[in-house]
């Protein structure tokens, strides 16, 4: 397919599991018209299941959990340096932007009105902001911040922006990072990041205390290449969905590291990712995943 326009929002009927499932859903067209997508980025999911995502174009666009435009879009002030990287949803609702190129984080509101900024002024002292590669906001309103390139590590701050604490440096040891790429709060209350260049998966207390870590380099069930994003479901029986960019594929884990299952493998056609940057996960448990060299969104249900 190329870069060719894809126009895909048919509902299959097969289910999920194993590399060769059928997705629920597959939608998105590329282009730079509002509800079309040009590599998206970052995707997350509010407590309403609308669906933001933030493409190359550096544009942030708000969908329905079915793939249709709300009619809301927006762009952070300035992108001439580059675009935003991440994305998350507080418990509010509020869209938290990971303004990456710019050394800062951004909050607005659903509707797409600047709240809230945090950083701005780059620098490698505590409390200060490097590349900014994701955020994540707390029940308490706390926000924890990623790094890499300048600082390879993860800031907290209260919820008026003042700085907490830090932890991490350049390394491959608990609270040592090459590239985080992403992170989510799970039901535990645990902080699980995506360490994309270890090829693994750390798991915190919210206070920065090491808990453990899983993933090893490969492609086999329970191995890693770049995970670039990590998402939650909730319920009697939590799993934390990790997507690898190397692997072009979802895995699914229970959140003590034990992998269950794997989705997805490299392509084109429907079922199939490339270079997949992005997933969140909607309240009914189901998982949408950013395909971002096929400018579109799959959702599956495994």
């Amino acid at each position: 397919m190329g870069h060719r326009p894809i126009l895909l929002a048919a509902l299959f009927l097969a289910g999920c599991g194993g590399q060769g499932g059928v997705p629920e859903l597959v939608w998105g067209t590329r282009g730079v018209q509002d509800g079309e997508l040009v590599r998206p980025r970052a995707i997350a999911i509010g407590p309403d299941d609308r669906l933001y995502i933030v493409d190359w174009t550096a544009r942030i666009q708000s969908f329905d959990r079915n793939g249709k435009h709300l009619g809301i879009t927006w762009t952070t002030p300035d992108f001439r340096n580059g675009r935003p990287s991440g994305l998350s949803v507080d418990p509010q609702g509020n869209v938290i932007v990971s303004d990456s190129h710019y050394h800062c984080v951004r909050v607005y509101s659903s509707a797409g009105k600047l709240l809230q900024t945090i950083g701005g002024s780059p620098g490698t002292e505590p409390g200060q902001l490097g590349y900014v590669s994701d955020a994540v906001r707390d029940a308490d309103g706390n926000f924890y911040v990623s790094e890499f390139v300048q600082n390879n590590r993860i800031s907290k701050f209260d919820p008026h922006g003042a700085f907490i604490k830090c932890w991490g440096e350049p390394g491959d040891g608990p609270r040592q990072f090459a590239r985080i790429r992403a992170m989510t709060i799970g039901p535990d209350k645990s902080l699980y990041v995506a360490d994309s260049c270890n090829h693994r998966i750390q798991v915190y207390t919210l206070d920065g205390e090491f808990v453990r870590a899983f993933g090893t380099p490969g492609d086999g069930l329970g191995e890693l290449s770049y995970p670039y994003d990590v998402a939650c479901t909730t319920g009697s029986t939590p799993y934390l969905y990790v997507v690898e960019f190397g692997n072009c594929r979802v895995q699914k884990f229970t959140l003590d590291g034990v992998s269950q299952d794997v989705w997805g493998s490299p392509g084109r056609t429907p079922g199939k990712l490339s270079s997949p940057w992005g997933l969140a996960v909607d309240s009914r448990g189901r998982v949408h995943v950013a395909d971002t060299e096929n400018d579109r969104v799959q959702r599956i249900d495994f």
